[in-house]
């Protein structure tokens, strides 16, 4: 485990691991009314929480699997990082796929968080090496 500080705003929920093997904790909705997401609309849905990440780890912003397969629920940008110096409040940006309106209310899971460690490049100005595939790109090496 990792320490990680965390700032709430009054009335916004801790991220929440759901059960002892869950690799992502869940991020909550906090607003002071319902947001409906219209279908193929996107928004950006402020969680009330800020956190002070530890300097060589980041946090991946991720979907909720269940709000996916069931109204077609999403993130853009996903996973959406967040730096170790960025210290505002996390917001998710959601979106909209689905068939149906979707109704975001206060204190809903809407995310969930991943820690992960980061390695940072040491970028060097060089030739490369030679390879078959070379620079072939999207589906070069197969149909």
């Amino acid at each position: 485990m990792i320490p990680v500080k965390i700032v709430l705003e009054k009335g916004a929920s801790f991220p929440d691991y759901q059960t002892a093997g869950a690799a992502g904790a869940d991020l909550c909705a906090f607003t002071e009314r319902d947001i409906l997401l219209k279908k193929g609309e996107t928004a950006l849905i402020p969680t009330g929480v800020s956190m002070e990440i530890p300097v060589g780890y980041e946090a991946q912003v991720r979907p909720r699997s269940g709000l996916a397969v069931k109204n077609g629920i999403t993130l853009l940008n996903s996973p959406g990082t967040i730096d170790s110096d960025y210290r505002g409040e996390i917001k998710v940006i959601m979106t909209n796929l689905g068939a149906e309106d979707f109704r975001i209310t206060n204190g809903m899971r809407i995310a969930q968080i991943v820690f992960a460690k980061v390695y940072r490049a040491h970028f060097l100005d060089c030739e490369l090496s030679e390879t078959k595939r070379g620079s072939g790109g999207f589906g070069h090496t197969g149909a």
